[in-house]
């Protein structure tokens, strides 16, 4: 069996910035096991395999090289670039996975925007004893969502510097953690890091589905609907937000980077 891959820098107008991820179309769904080894073998943060339904809706998983994840923006994103890249007339694209149901995805200006469930975390009277045990700065207050703990800093310096125990925050696995804080700089209107030890590895490039809860809670403490996040990774990534009501709209560019097949 020969499929085709597409690796793709998302949330990125420059090679080798944003997180790549792995692309690959389906005409039906693979062995879940042979699906994980193939993220084992890509070895970044997430594959994705896509099947068009008879609809043409589709249905997608994403894997990363440690299990399959429920919700991941940035190989949306991707997903989007090439199903867009190969088809100039498209504009509009309808996906399904299973924990967020159906989404809409398509072109606006020179971004691909995607229509996510608004995540919004809730806030935490007390800090988790491994948030504060497993990160090198305590934060200011802590959050929760189906997704991840939100530790919000005061500073910006704070989340550029702040350090990770893996072992620590794995004891707070399903969930990740994102650091985040105000950016002062006038470009972004905040800033985050992700570490997900326990489900990709280490600190996320860029993460797009975090962003359906940063872009709701900063929204309440800016009192803004559209916000520019920057997450600030080695590699990172530019991410424009808009909540609406009951969703969030996540937007950003990315850029091929490879193209080639795999022979199963």
């Amino acid at each position: 069996m020969r499929l085709k891959i597409d690796i793709v820098d998302a949330f990125a107008d420059e090679l080798f910035k944003g997180n790549q991820a792995a692309v690959i179309i389906l005409n039906e769904w693979l062995d879940e096991s042979v699906m994980q080894n193939i993220a084992i073998e890509n070895n970044l943060s997430e594959t994705a395999f896509l099947v068009q339904d008879k609809d043409d809706i589709y249905h997608i998983r994403w894997f990363s090289p440690i299990c399959e994840i429920e919700f991941c923006g940035h190989a949306t994103l991707a997903s989007s670039h090439i199903l867009f890249s190969e088809n100039k007339q498209l504009n509009n694209l309808t996906f399904f996975a299973k924990a967020i149901g159906e989404f809409e995805v398509k072109k606006v200006d020179d971004l691909i925007q995607m229509d996510f469930p608004n995540r919004k975390p809730e806030f935490l009277d007390e800090m988790p004893k491994d948030i504060i045990e497993g990160l090198s700065i305590t934060p200011k207050e802590v959050y929760k969502s189906e997704q991840a703990y939100f530790a919000v800093y005061e500073k910006k310096e704070d989340v550029l510097n702040v350090t990770y125990k893996s072992e620590i925050l794995k004891k707070l696995a399903p969930l990740d953690v994102v650091v985040t804080a105000l950016d002062n700089s006038g470009k972004y209107d905040f800033i985050s890091r992700y570490f997900w030890p326990a489900n990709g590895g280490d600190e996320d490039p860029v993460t797009g589905s975090i962003h359906a809860g940063l872009a709701p809670l900063w929204k309440d403490k800016l009192n803004k609907n559209k916000l520019i996040a920057l997450q600030a990774s080695k590699r990172t990534g530019v991410l424009h937000c808009e909540v609406k009501d009951d969703r969030v709209l996540v937007s950003g560019k990315a850029i091929n980077y490879l193209q080639g097949y795999i022979d199963i």
